[in-house]
Order: structure tokens, then C-alpha cells, then sequence
């Protein structure tokens, strides 16, 4: 990267918080509560990770659809910053970057069991709700903004995809500021898609245990306002004094890598993951030994937890690097994955800056190490003990087809 592109705090709505402080004890203290038994259509019981539906209210776009008001409830967080862009920056200089898997998925299997129950679709259906660039779209009409309004769609790294646009526009001198995160909901087209894999755990995913049974799926949001400019001083002109000294924090380097292995399954060699997280460090200028943090995919299935294991083993193996997979709290959120994780890295850096004692995202499993894959340093509840500062964090995110990315942020201290 030329130079570094600053987030703002985030903007964060999930199953295991209604914001970054929530998500924050929840990440230290291993708190599951948010996920629950829900039925899908086709009457089958899952576990999810589900935003509580009290939260959300009608939303004021063009279509009212449930991904659109969890989406418009969490940008309310950082709207503040968004205005204060738009101020700085002027509509046409404020661009739009959203991943999500979801394009109207309610509508789509409601609308056809209606269709072949009845032989017409309801009159409220429409294919126009089921664009995929409707998450961005949304943003871009709702906050007047005439920058590049971008959609991403690569499964389970779409999200990260998005953060890395959005650093290429500011990099390039496209856009000054860019509105740029991830979304998706568990719908019951998730829960049986995935279920159809047989790719779903029936109890509470168990990463990279030799018991582990599969994924657990959630959903939620993460934004952020990225700019080249330090982000602190902007939230300071805001009023913002919530994290008064926390270092300005920045995408420091990212990766990808497409290794088309399989349309579901990830290459078993880990090939794709490796070659992601070494671009990372390579675009980032940084060796292994200088993360701090890494944040896993760690999805709990099989072979994902698997090659992704040699592939961490294979680059930061001789460097034991503390590791945890946040997906037991906050569920697999798909296209939302990668930027709630980078978000959760983010308060990694700004909170444990801000204290003695160093903690970390806890790695919920049961203990028990699969003797076929790497042997990772895993956070363990008291992590505590940790001697070293957090100020540089990696987020990995490996989809189907082998779309795989990685992200590495940072602090910026010298920039305080």
C-alpha cells in the first residue's frame, strides 16, 4: 500500500452485542447467550446467532426488508461520521463499499412457496428486491452520496473484499472517504443451503477440535468511514470522547488469493489461505513475527479448519502467535464475516492500548486437539499473561470457490 487508510471506530450490530463495547465483553467473556434455536421453513431446527428482532424498525429505503433495517440500525452508530464526511468531503467524494451474500432471500422463498401453493406470487413481490446491489444502494440514496457505490459477493470473504476496494479508491485519489463494511442475515435459504451440504453443526460450532461437526450460522453487521486521513481526529471534531486516547487504527496491508479448488471445499493443502496471508504481509511490509493477533476463519468445519491450520502453522508456526476463531460467539455471519472480525481486531488494538492488561477474544471449544492438524496457541480465558502490547492484528477469510482474503490493521501511534 502506498500508505495506510484509517478506519473509524466501528459501527457493529450481532447476536453477541448491539454495539463494539457489547461485542467487546463478549469476545473476552466467551458469551454465547445470543444464540438460539430457530425453525426454518422447511420445519427443520437450527442453531443461530440472531439479532433480536426488537432491536430493528421499519426502514426509510425504498424496499423495508429485514437486512435493510439491521443495516440502517447499525449505520446509525457511526452517523455522526458519515455527515461529518459528507461535510469535510463534499456528496460526490464519499463512496460506498458493502459485502453480503443476501439479496432478498425473504422475499425469494416466501414469494415461490406462494407461487407453486397458488400458482401467483404475492403482490407485494418484486425481483427488483432481490438485487444483489441493494445493500449499497441503500447507503448511497439514504445519505445523498454520489461517490462509487460498490456491492461484493464472494460468499464468506465479501466483506473483505469490500474493505479492500475501498482502500484501492482512497489509495488511488477516487474517493476521500468511503462507507465501507458488511451485512447478512440468517434466512431460512442460508439455514437450508448450507444444511443441503450438510455443512451445519447441531450443537454450538467447535473449532478445530477433533470433534467438531460443522458451522453455526449467524448474522450481523459492520461498517466503518474510511479515509486517508487520521480517523481519531475526525470523531474528536464529532464530540466523540468515548476512547479519548486510543491510537488511531489503520488497514495496514491485505491479500488475496483464488486458488478455485472446489466450488464448496477449501484446497486441503491450504495453499490458497497461505498465499493470502503471505500477500498480506508482503503489501503490509511486516514479517510474521510482528502480529500480534490473529483472528481466524475458523469455521468448524472439517476441512476448513483443517488447511486453514497448516496454512497459519506453515507461515507463524516458530512464533506461537495467540489465535482464536470469534465465530463460536458470533456465529458464521457470511458476507458480514470478514468485517465484523476486522472490527473485532480493531478493538483488540484500541482496547488493550488503553489498558495493562492485555486481553484477548477467547477461543470457545472443547479442549480437544485434533492430532491431524497444526497445533495453533489458542486464547484461553485468562489471557491475561500475555507480555506484549496488541498492535497489529490479521483477520483471515476463506470463501467457496476459493476466494480468500486477508487483512492486517494496525495502530498508528506515532500518528496520536
Amino acid at each position: 500500500m502506498n500508505h495506510p487508510i484509517y478506519f473509524s471506530r466501528p459501527a457493529l450490530l450481532c447476536a453477541a452485542g448491539n454495539n463494539r463495547n457489547e461485542l467487546w465483553n463478549s469476545c473476552l467473556n466467551g458469551n454465547q447467550t445470543g444464540i438460539k434455536r430457530t425453525t426454518a421453513l422447511n420445519g427443520k431446527e437450527f442453531l443461530v446467532a440472531k439479532i433480536n428482532d426488537a432491536l430493528l424498525t421499519p426502514s426509510t429505503g425504498r424496499f423495508d426488508m429485514r437486512i435493510i433495517r439491521i443495516e440502517e440500525k447499525c449505520l446509525s452508530q457511526i452517523e455522526d461520521l458519515i455527515f461529518l464526511a459528507k461535510k469535510k468531503f463534499g456528496n460526490e467524494r464519499v463512496g460506498v463499499c458493502v459485502g453480503s451474500c443476501d439479496n432478498g432471500t425473504e422475499f425469494s422463498l416466501a414469494g415461490h412457496k406462494a407461487f407453486f401453493e397458488s400458482g401467483a406470487f404475492p403482490d407485494d413481490y418484486s425481483i427488483e428486491r432481490q438485487s444483489a446491489d441493494y445493500v449499497a444502494t441503500f447507503i448511497s440514496e439514504k445519505y445523498e452520496l454520489k461517490g462509487p457505490s460498490l456491492a461484493f459477493s464472494t460468499a464468506c470473504s465479501s466483506s473483505a473484499g469490500a474493505i479492500i476496494k475501498a482502500a484501492q479508491l482512497l489509495d488511488a485519489g477516487m474517493c476521500d472517504a468511503i462507507i465501507a463494511g458488511g451485512i447478512d442475515i440468517a434466512s431460512d435459504t442460508v439455514l437450508m443451503g448450507f444444511d443441503s451440504l450438510e455443512a451445519v453443526s447441531q450443537n454450538i460450532t467447535n473449532p478445530f477440535s477433533k470433534n467438531r461437526k460443522g458451522i453455526t450460522l449467524g448474522e450481523g453487521a459492520a461498517f466503518f468511514v474510511m479515509t486517508r486521513e487520521v480517523l481519531s481526529i475526525m470523531e474528536n471534531a464529532a464530540g466523540n470522547a468515548d476512547v479519548p486516547y486510543a491510537p488511531p487504527v489503520a488497514l495496514l496491508g491485505y491479500g488475496e488469493s483464488a486458488d478455485a479448488y472446489h466450488l464448496t471445499s477449501p484446497a486441503p493443502d491450504g495453499d490458497g489461505a497461505f498465499r493470502a496471508m503471505n500477500a498480506a504481509l508482503k503489501n503490509a511490509c511486516l514479517k510474521p513475527s510482528d502480529i500480534d493477533y490473529i483472528n481466524l476463519h475458523g469455521t468448524g468445519t472439517k476441512f476448513n479448519d483443517s488447511m486453514e491450520a497448516k496454512a497459519v502453522s506453515k507461515i507463524f508456526g516458530e512464533y506461537a502467535i495467540p489465535c482464536s476463531s470469534t465465530k463460536p460467539l458470533v456465529g458464521h455471519t457470511l458476507g458480514a464475516a470478514a468485517a465484523l472480525e476486522c472490527a473485532i481486531c480493531i478493538e483488540a488494538i484500541v482496547n488493550n492500548f488503553k489498558s495493562d492488561k492485555i486481553r484477548l477474544p477467547v477461543h470457545i471449544w472443547d479442549g480437544e486437539r485434533d492430532e491431524e492438524i497444526a497445533n495453533l496457541n489458542f486464547v484461553g480465558k485468562d489471557s491475561s499473561v500475555l507480555s506484549k502490547k496488541v498492535a497489529v492484528c490479521l483477520s483471515n477469510s476463506f470463501a467457496f470457490g476459493g476466494a480468500n482474503a486477508c487483512l492486517i490493521v494496525g495502530a498508528m501511534q506515532n500518528k496520536l
